[in-house]
């Protein structure tokens, strides 16, 4: 099978939804699959277009935030032939117009995974931008939608929200958990005791690990504030607040921390990659993020391949199975959900921290290693190919 991705980016610094393609590409070259990518990054703009797993060929520089990039579609309807199917990764921004343009009607499918784009929480936090996406709505991405041969949504929250943002929706569902690598272990200690090395103020504390974007709908200044009301009864906490920040809010949130009192016992190592990553999670005792959305959360499965309780809130939307699986604790995204679900936590006996840490390594096991990932979403591909998209 030969398989095409295209994404607006490969750039690690973008999120998830990069690891994710990285990751899985990778996998699936490893079973046979022939996959090769199409982005909008310049050539020239960094070492992650080298060290990528799969052919890419960047067609930037685009412009920013539609990324619009002329030689798009002519490049799809040139290559087109040369694959069994395509996955067009995201929306909102050209890379999906130029798919329905090239491909639509044509022997060439294509699936969208949205990677939580549809949620109506933008809708609801964003009105003005939602106004504007309503504008072309109608004649872009309805479309992208409504011609692909199936909407791919990583879990059953993320599926049942997506029919809640536009009128008009429509689309072919399936869902597809995403998935990442397993963990390095740390059987000897040396990778959380390098990190632990790094940062010395972190000798001899209880680590609460937050590890992605510093943005506001991660719910970072909840979870300074929570952090704040706990450490008071426990001196021996630390919290570490990883991850690289886009808009300059970690300035906000390094004030917030000042004003509570507890600046000294945040640290900012800023975004974490490799060995210093895995360190940290191996170095946490938990891993919390009390997000306001959250389509899946690669870091949640990272840290639950790490044999590591998280502490998340009922917007990210791979909840449902951490709870099923006791692998976790879920509350509200609010200061009240954020501050219990901590309590709740350092309220557990030995026993039950030890039972949640081996529920954890089994969730991840269980739904989210990325074999497992490649091998489903083979399946829907081929499917695909017998079937009408109607019936998928």
């Amino acid at each position: 099978m030969n398989l095409l991705r295209i994404i607006p980016s490969i750039d690690p610094r973008g999120g998830g939804p990069m690891e994710v393609a990285r990751r899985t590409d990778g996998a699936l070259a490893a079973r046979g699959v022939h996959v090769e990518v199409v982005c909008l990054d310049s050539p020239n703009e960094g070492d992650f277009l080298l060290d990528y797993p799969v052919p890419v060929h960047p067609l930037g520089p685009s412009t920013r935030g539609y990324r619009y990039q002329p030689r798009l579609v002519p490049w799809l309807k040139e290559n087109r032939a040369r694959f069994d199917a395509v996955i067009v990764d995201g929306l909102w921004q050209y890379h999906g117009l130029a798919a329905w343009r090239a491909l639509a009607g044509t022997d060439t499918p294509y699936f969208v995974f949205p990677h939580g784009m549809l949620d109506p929480w933008f809708k609801h936090t964003y009105p003005l931008k939602h106004l504007k996406k309503w504008l072309y709505w109608p004649w872009a991405e309805y479309r992208v939608l409504r011609g692909a041969r199936a909407v791919l949504f990583t879990c059953e929250e993320e599926k049942l929200l997506a029919r809640k943002s536009f009128w008009l929706y429509r689309a072919n569902e399936e869902v597809i958990s995403l998935g990442t690598v397993s963990p390095p272990a740390d059987a000897d200690g040396m990778l959380a005791a390098s990190f632990r090395a790094r940062h010395p103020e972190l000798h001899g504390k209880r680590i609460v690990l937050f590890l992605s974007r510093i943005h506001e709908k991660k719910g970072c200044d909840l979870l300074v504030e929570a952090f704040a009301r706990v450490a008071r009864d426990h001196p021996d906490l630390h919290l570490v607040m990883a991850g690289p920040d886009q808009t300059g809010w970690a300035a906000e949130l390094k004030r917030q921390a000042q004003a509570l009192g507890i600046a000294g016992r945040i640290t900012w190592p800023g975004m974490l990659q490799g060995d210093e990553k895995w360190g940290a999670f191996h170095a946490a005792e938990v891993f919390c993020l009390p997000s306001h959305q959250e389509n899946f959360g690669i870091v949640v499965a990272e840290a639950l391949g790490c044999g590591k309780p998280v502490l998340i809130s009922n917007k990210v939307n791979i909840w449902r199975e951490v709870e099923a699986d006791g692998a976790g604790i879920v509350r509200d995204d609010t200061l009240e959900g954020t501050e219990d679900a901590m309590r709740t936590w350092l309220s557990m006996s030995e026993a039950g921290l030890v039972s949640m840490s081996s529920a954890a390594r089994n969730c991840f096991d269980t739904r989210y290693r990325i074999e497992q990932v490649a091998k489903r979403l083979i399946e829907i591909l081929h499917i695909s190919k017998t079937m009408p998209a109607e019936k998928l």
